[in-house]
C-alpha cells in the first residue's frame, strides 16, 4: 500500500518542528533558571572570547547558529563591535550575520516545501513578494524587523535566494554598522552602566538616521515604480 508523498512530507515537517520547538523551549527554560538573559549570556561570551586564540571562529560559530534557539542578533552584533573594534568587528559581523540569515532562510525554505499549493491565498501573497523580493527584503531589513523572522518567512514563502541575500546584505548594512559602532563605543562590558566613546556613539546614531532615511527613499521609489 503506497503512502501519499505529501502526507509523509507533512508528517516529517511536523516531527522536525516539534523537536525544534522542544529544543528552543528547553534552552529558554535553562537560560531562565540560570539567570541568563541575552545581555548576561553575551557578557559571559565576551569574557570567554577576549583572551581566546579561537575567539573569532567561536564568535562566528555562535552567531551563525543562534537562529536555531532564536537568540538575539542585536546583542551579538554589539558584542562584535566591543570585541573586535569598528572595522574588523564590522567585517566579522557582516559575514556571520549573512551566514546566519542564509541558515534561517534554508530552514524556512525546507519547511515551506509543499506548503504553498496553487490557488492558496498564501501562495498568491508569496508570488507578489517574489516579484519584488529584493525591494521587500531591503525595506524589512532597514526597518529592523526581527532579523530571524524575516529570514524564516522569506525561506518559507520561497523567495529566490539571490534577491534575499542581496536584499539582506544591503538592507541590514546601516543597522549593522550602527550596532557595531555602538559596541565599539562601549569601553566596559561588565553588565554595569557602560562607559561610552561619545564620538563612535555619535557615528552609530548617524547610521540609524541614515537607515530611516533610506527606508523613505526606497518606499518613494517603489511608489513611483508602481504608479
Amino acid at each position: 500500500m503506497s503512502t501519499d508523498p505529501g502526507r509523509r512530507r507533512r508528517a516529517h515537517h511536523i516531527g522536525v518542528a516539534a523537536l525544534w520547538i522542544a529544543v528552543v523551549a528547553g534552552y529558554q527554560v535553562w537560560a531562565w533558571r540560570a539567570g541568563l538573559g541575552p545581555a548576561e549570556s553575551v557578557r559571559r561570551l565576551v569574557d570567554a572570547l577576549q583572551d581566546s586564540a579561537w575567539g573569532v571562529l567561536a564568535y562566528m560559530g555562535v552567531y551563525i547558529l543562534r537562529p536555531l534557539v532564536l537568540f538575539s542578533a542585536a546583542v551579538l552584533t554589539v558584542a562584535g563591535g566591543f570585541l573586535y573594534g569598528p572595522w574588523l568587528g564590522l567585517a566579522i559581523v557582516l559575514v556571520a550575520s549573512n551566514a546566519s540569515a542564509m541558515l534561517a532562510f534554508g530552514i524556512g525554505r525546507w519547511f515551506g516545501t509543499g506548503a504553498l499549493a496553487e490557488g492558496n491565498r498564501l501562495e498568491g501573497y508569496a508570488t507578489r513578494l517574489r516579484n519584488r523580493s529584493f525591494e521587500t527584503v531591503v525595506i524589512l531589513r532597514l526597518l529592523l524587523v526581527p532579523y530571524d523572522l524575516v529570514s524564516y518567512l522569506a525561506g518559507f514563502l520561497r523567495i529566490r535566494a539571490v534577491p534575499f541575500i542581496a536584499g539582506t546584505a544591503l538592507g541590514s548594512l546601516p543597522g549593522t554598522v550602527a550596532f557595531v559602532l555602538f559596541g565599539a563605543s562601549v569601553e566596559r562590558f561588565d553588565g554595569g552602566v557602560p562607559s561610552l566613546d561619545v564620538r563612535v556613539l555619535a557615528a552609530s546614531a548617524v547610521m540609524l538616521v541614515v537607515s530611516l532615511g533610506l527606508v523613505r527613499v526606497v518606499r518613494r521609489r517603489e511608489g513611483v515604480a508602481g504608479a
